[in-house]
């Protein structure tokens, strides 16, 4: 039979202050009030979302969760145990925490006797203490809202203790407002907070193993809405966080010149894709889209994919979500889009649940890290990003993995000339973090990682064309009216550097298609 245990209190200090232990008691007796059956259908604050929750969300969000096989699996409010049982199924042990007794017994019922697997805890989680790497994965569902703004800033340094190096910390949340839907008692506390508290305090988190001369700290894996809950209910506020426990030795300065996806993304947010700059670029380049052309590159561009409808679609840097949108209205594709600007996913969110065909996700992950099953998707397209990305001979090999047999590939992207580089062209490339190839080694690198029926065009003339046309005196006047002057010229001096480069053949505009074989 699995074990039931009651976890008694830390052996450090976890005393909260009145607030924290009221809003305990109030959420309590809520739950105990609230849940007299002890149903699933109890359980659920949005009673139209058990359809959803059992047919769409549960293999998303379990599809989104690693390899479980082999690892131990801490389960914080776990409940009457919807995905306690599958989680088991699978990983070597898993340990299931609630603080309402009656849902501990409950989930013991339905998965102890099939699952021998399982140890199942009544208690706080505010209280609970474990050795430290006693677990693989964290995995959490709808738990962090229910605790106050400092016990999630202690709760996020445990659980980096508990985790393995190189495991993984999962949780879902509602972010920014409620998720009932107005038939249920919602008088219980919770934090509805901003997904970029999430963010700031993972981010920020780093604890010191105190015999060694090495910190750890959360890296993001990715973040994403789930997706039933956008599609069917327009609702892109039920959100999923990954994040990686990594060693970072505390010598380590965070200016040495290496790629870090945080400091990456930190940049790009207040920097390079700050929301005022986003909102500059769109004026220049159209409603949705901040790269090249536009909807008319976007419009020239995907006819050549040959998209067929239900096909799966990866966009990587997909900005305000222009193109995914176009795919998913016009083709009826499935199109999943990665950016690593928090500041763009958020806003192409918010414009996806208008999406009238297809289905279109976005997340802030890095493409360096992130994973997908090999033959995920019959088609990857990137447009403008990867001049971002290190090591792009290995990623365009993951890309390769990551496509199905007869997939395709389409990339546009900056490149360099075949000439000297002139001072200029080098101190923008340091400034901008970019990482550059020719046009014919981008295409070589294509060739190497297996790819067919490789293109690789040198656009610079269509660009320089339709981007001077862009950048034209008479949207230099409408954007200053629109913008402050720093943000003005920030983006002008730089997109005119952008034309000037090309012209004088320092850079480039590369074009870049190719195929994988079918089986």
């Amino acid at each position: 039979m699995a074990e039931t245990e009651s976890n008694g209190p830390a052996d450090h200090d976890t005393t909260h202050d009145n607030d924290d232990s009221n809003t305990r008691t109030a959420m309590k007796d809520f739950w105990e009030g609230h849940c007299a059956t002890v149903s699933l259908q109890d359980v659920m604050l949005d009673s139209k979302a058990l359809r959803t929750m059992n047919e769409s969300e549960k293999p998303e969000i379990l599809a989104m969760l690693p390899a479980l096989k082999g690892m131990r699996v801490l389960e914080l409010g776990a409940g009457i145990g919807h995905y306690t049982g599958t989680l088991a199924a699978t990983a070597q042990h898993v340990t299931a925490v609630d603080f309402v007794e009656q849902f501990v017994e409950k989930n013991r019922q339905i998965n102890g006797v099939q699952h021998p697997n399982i140890t199942f805890v009544s208690g706080d989680a505010m209280k609970l203490d474990y050795e430290e790497n006693s677990f693989d994965i964290v995995f959490s569902n709808l738990l962090l809202m229910y605790i106050s703004d400092a016990e999630l800033e202690e709760l996020t340094k445990r659980m980096l203790r508990w985790v393995k190096i190189g495991g993984h910390v999962f949780f879902r949340e509602s972010c920014l407002f409620q998720s009932g839907d107005g038939t249920r008692d919602l008088s219980n506390p919770t934090k509805y907070r901003d997904p970029k508290r999430y963010y700031h305090v993972f981010e920020t988190t780093c604890y010191e193993s105190s015999p060694s001369p090495v910190a750890f700290r959360y890296e993001l894996d990715f973040s994403r809405s789930v997706g039933p809950y956008l599609q069917e209910n327009n609702n892109l506020h039920q959100m999923c966080w990954s994040w990686s426990k990594v060693l970072v030795e505390k010598k380590t300065k965070s200016n040495d010149g290496s790629y870090d996806f945080q400091s990456m993304r930190r940049f790009l947010d207040q920097k390079e894709y700050s929301v005022n700059a986003i909102q500059c670029y769109e004026k220049m380049f159209g409603k949705n889209y901040i790269s090249t052309g536009g909807l008319e590159a976007t419009a020239e561009f995907v006819p050549m994919l040959n998209l067929q409808k239900g096909e799966k679609v990866l966009d990587v840097g997909s900005g305000l979500g222009g193109a995914a949108r176009y795919m998913a209205e016009n083709h009826g594709v499935d199109v999943l889009g990665l950016d690593l600007s928090t500041n763009m996913v958020h806003i192409a969110l918010s414009r996806a649940v208008s999406c009238s065909a297809g289905a279109v996700l976005y997340e802030v992950s890095d493409i360096t890290k992130r994973q997908f099953p090999n033959e995920s998707f019959d088609v990857i397209y990137s447009r403008d990003t990867l001049q971002y990305v290190p090591r792009k001979a290995e990623i365009v090999k993951k890309f390769f993995r990551w496509l199905k047999p007869g997939g395709r590939i389409l990339i546009s992207d900056f490149c360099y000339g075949e000439g000297e580089w002139s001072d200029s062209f080098k101190t923008r490339v340091k400034r901008q973090r970019h990482e550059l190839h020719s046009v014919k080694q981008y295409g070589q690198i294509l060739c190497d990682a297996g790819f067919v029926e490789v293109v690789a065009d040198d656009r610079s003339r269509q660009f320089c064309e339709r981007e001077t046309k862009s950048a034209s005196e008479e949207w230099s006047r409408e954007l200053v009216k629109e913008f402050p002057e720093k943000d003005y010229d920030d983006i002008v001096t730089n997109w005119k550097a952008n034309i000037e480069l090309i012209n004088t053949g320092d850079q480039c505009w590369g074009f870049f298609f190719g195929r994988k074989q079918s089986a």
